[in-house]
């Protein structure tokens, strides 16, 4: 669960107020409905969307979501899972009596374990979960999903013999993707460059190393 919070974490800190909760939804939708786990995805679920209508101006629609997240998060203790609920239970508060709040003072910046998350902290699992949420309001999840099952094969060494790089050009393009919003366009072309060269290059070495081969 964590790679899941704080890739979201990380995106709604950078101003993905909209994207932040592709990367919780995936994770929460597994879960039992009523149990503390799911009541807090929900809860945050609905922050990032009460947030995103405030922005708009949809003022009913963000004070509507801010009374729904504060009952979600409403029986969590003032901690959970390394999250400040009670800092977020404040400001949820504050959208619901004042929604144009929004357009003096920025949403509140979200921490895990006392810190402010940016695209920069994360490891390679939530990189790689930040980077489908971002792909899927692009229209590019085929493409992340290609590059970070690569990416993956490269860090863990699973790659099958011949097809993997022990210097990985696609891991550091998949951090960039995250972390570079100005240059994501050019990313993606880069990766899908890399992608397409690995399958080439799969496809011209399968079968050498099968017993019959």
């Amino acid at each position: 669960m964590d790679a899941h919070l704080r890739a979201g974490i990380a995106i709604f800190n950078a101003g993905g107020y909209h994207t932040a909760h592709d990367a919780w939804e995936e994770y929460w939708l597994g879960l039992d409905s009523g149990t503390d786990d799911e009541r807090f995805l929900h809860g945050l679920i609905q922050y990032t969307a009460a947030v995103h209508h405030a922005r708009d101006g949809n003022w009913a629609g963000a004070t509507g979501l801010a009374d729904s997240a504060l009952e979600y998060l409403g029986s969590l203790p003032a901690q959970y899972r390394g999250v400040e609920v009670e800092s977020i239970r404040s400001s949820l508060r504050r959208l619901r009596d004042d929604p144009e709040v929004i357009e003096r003072r920025r949403p509140l910046a979200l921490t895990h374990r006392g810190e402010a998350l940016a695209p920069e902290d994360l490891d390679f699992e939530a990189t790689a979960i930040a980077a489908e949420a971002l792909a899927e309001r692009r229209g590019e999840e085929d493409l992340l999903d290609r590059a970070t099952s690569y990416a993956r094969e490269d860090l863990d060494g699973t790659a099958e013999p011949g097809r993997g790089e022990t210097d990985s050009r696609i891991l550091p393009l998949v951090f960039d993707y995250v972390r570079d919003p100005d240059h994501r366009s050019l990313v993606a072309r880069r990766l899908e460059q890399h992608c397409d060269r690995r399958q080439a290059k799969a496809d011209d070495v399968a079968g050498l190393f099968d017993p019959e081969g």
